[in-house]
């Protein structure tokens, strides 16, 4: 399970490295993104600095909680954290790709923060180019408590969003594959094509476009 080991160890670290009297400040935020792999929607970002006095219990990597341990524990976070969410429309990521997206997403999400983080650790080994120390940590989202909670907030509001497209796009199964390939979201593309809001550089999209 993630732990807050890690943003405690940066703290003392930091810590170390000031002149005396110096105070003791630090912020630091966790960043992930959600929605690298569906075949339509968004790639949503989010950025997370933790109250070190009120780390909800129960984080944990996005994709293990169940949709109700999600829900919940997203309302924690957004009633103790400082919170920064941004998203890039699959417009700009048939425009750009789809790294290009997430990278961006992470960015535009620390800029939303209402603070300014010293340094930020990063799901995964490919670093946005932020303006400010930036760590990226493999399985991050698995092992470090901000990250995991950006994880939640960036997984939450993406499904909600790709909930509500489902009413107005029902053949495609939004409602629970959330815009991701499943046998009957290919079978939906291939029966009505793609819908305004899929990916048309993602081949399966590109395939059923041509047809």
């Amino acid at each position: 399970m993630p732990s807050f080991r890690y943003e405690l160890r940066v703290h003392e670290q930091h810590a170390g490295q000031l002149q005396p009297g110096q105070p003791v400040s630090l912020c630091i935020a966790g960043i992930d993104e959600v929605g690298r792999g569906p075949l339509a929607g968004p790639v949503v970002a989010a950025a997370v600095v933790l109250d070190i006095k009120r780390v909800p219990k129960g984080l944990a990597d996005s994709k293990v909680l169940t949709l109700e341990e999600r829900e919940a524990l997203f309302d924690k976070i957004v009633a103790t954290a400082q919170i920064g969410i941004a998203s890039i429309s699959h417009l700009e990521i048939d425009v750009i790709n789809i790294r290009q997206a997430s990278l961006s997403a992470m960015c535009r999400a620390l800029a939303a923060l209402p603070c300014v983080p010293d340094i930020a650790l990063v799901d995964g080994n490919d670093p946005p180019r932020l303006p400010c120390r930036v760590e990226t940590i493999v399985k991050g989202d698995a092992r470090v408590a901000s990250i995991a909670a950006a994880s939640i907030v960036a997984k939450v509001v993406r499904d909600r969003l790709m909930k509500r497209l489902a009413q107005s796009f029902p053949a495609y199964g939004f409602s629970t594959n959330v815009g991701y390939r499943s046998p009957a979201h290919l079978a939906a593309l291939d029966a009505h094509g793609p819908c305004v809001f899929h990916r048309r550089s993602f081949a399966p999209v590109r395939i059923a476009g041509d047809a």
